[in-house]
């Protein structure tokens, strides 16, 4: 992927999300490893941007960003999609304060923060009501798929950021599609900036309606990981 097929690089959209990464590294709680701003630039802003390289998140209207922690890849792509509205979920109080800071001092009107954890969020307002669900967590690939169907309309996309692909993990999906209504669409590489190493956004799709069993309590996707039915 050349510069020229970077947008997320072009014009002053990086710019315009500089207040972000000096509040990031004024911040007094640690709510990143990396705070320093020329390296928060690329590893975390240019990478959230580099979802701009798929469609579903450059057309979708209705985004929910789970476990959104400081606020990536939520703020930026908020910051890049103005026509769209954002819901950015964090269950650490600390972090969901944060993100309110920034969105107030970008003066995002299309973008909220809320402290809440996705499985409650998901039982209650956010149910079945987005097109796009974002995650750039450290989680497997189908506990992701878990936690986003439930928010998902039918047809809607979870976009998933990861640097190496997941074999396991993709075939893992395939195999609990029944159970999450999730398929895997695509992996699409990206190089979010020069010299980046090469890495991969999922977009899996939500199939059909959400299973009965969705969403399950809080904690339970990581507690006891759904197995394939046998």
């Amino acid at each position: 992927m050349t510069p020229d097929e970077r947008p997320w690089l072009a014009g002053d959209l990086q710019k315009r999300l500089e207040p972000m990464l000096e509040m990031l590294a004024a911040a007094p709680a640690s709510l990143s490893s990396i705070t320093n701003p020329d390296e928060a630039r690329r590893v975390h802003l240019s990478d959230s941007l580099s979802g701009l390289a798929v469609d579903e998140l450059t057309l979708g209207v209705r985004i929910t960003d789970i476990g959104a922690g400081a606020g990536f890849p939520g703020i930026p792509l908020a910051m890049a999609r103005p026509e769209a509205k954002f819901t950015l979920l964090d269950s650490v109080g600390k972090k969901v304060r944060f993100m309110q800071k920034v969105i107030e001092r970008l003066e995002l009107t299309n973008a909220i923060a809320i402290n809440q954890r996705s499985e409650v969020w998901a039982a209650g307002d956010g149910a079945g009501v987005s097109d796009v669900v974002t995650a750039r967590a450290v989680a497997p690939l189908e506990a992701l798929a878990e936690l986003a169907s439930p928010l998902l309309e039918t047809g809607g996309s979870l976009i998933a950021w990861k640097g190496e692909r997941e074999p396991e993990s993709e075939v893992m999906l395939d195999k609990l599609e029944s159970k999450l209504a999730m398929s895997l669409d695509r992996v699409v590489s990206v190089k979010p900036y020069s010299g980046s190493r090469k890495r991969h956004i999922y977009v899996v799709k939500k199939t059909a309606e959400t299973p009965s069993n969705l969403p399950r309590r809080p904690g339970m996707v990581r507690k006891r990981p759904l197995t394939p039915q046998k």
